[in-house]
């Protein structure tokens, strides 16, 4: 299916896989985050189109993370990545953050299996106790629930993490904890 490629600035049009490969390589480079503005200035299209290349790359198995500030690429230097699936109540959320960065791991995102709507999955980029406590923090004074309250508390983590030992000491914690019910 061809996509529609919108060009705002008059530079020559590029298509959709040769935009994707340049993303790529600037994701690459980048020390920082790029946003999906910066990028859609950069090629002349709109921000929705920078999303769908976005998530296009990411189901060919990119490992591409984004945050307020924008878009990463998580490099394959930077450890494994991980999946633990996990049960427990709104109560024991900073316990869990807590069990997995304080032994090297990193929060990538939360997912859950929706009986209605299918795999609902949010970004949470969570790497310290601190950034663990502003999630709980706003949690708290929103009066909002987290993600696994749709499904009584079972939801699935991708974490990254250094190496194996790092990954063994996390799902310990969490089984200690009473939490972990799977990790691949």
């Amino acid at each position: 299916m061809e996509e529609n490629t919108e060009n705002f600035g008059g530079k020559d049009k590029m298509n959709g896989e040769e935009r994707r490969n340049s993303i790529l390589a600037r994701l690459r480079q980048s020390g920082a985050p790029v946003s999906a503005n910066r990028f859609a200035e950069e090629f002349c299209v709109t921000r929705q189109i920078i999303v769908a290349d976005i998530a296009l790359l990411r189901a060919a198995g990119y490992p591409i993370s984004a945050d307020r500030k924008g878009y990463t690429l998580e490099s394959a230097g930077d450890g494994l990545i991980k999946r633990i699936a996990v049960k427990h109540g709104k109560n024991e959320v900073s316990d869990e953050f807590y069990a997995i960065v304080d032994n090297g791991g990193k929060v990538l995102d939360v997912i859950v299996e929706h009986s209605m709507y299918g795999k609902i999955s949010v970004e949470l980029n969570i790497s310290s106790r601190y950034e663990a406590d502003l999630f709980v923090a706003k949690i708290n004074e929103t009066g909002a629930n987290p993600l696994s309250v749709l499904t009584e508390g079972l939801h699935i983590h991708t974490i990254s993490v250094k190496d194996e030992e790092g990954f063994s000491r996390i799902t310990r914690k969490l089984s200690e904890l009473g939490v972990l019910i799977e990790s691949t």
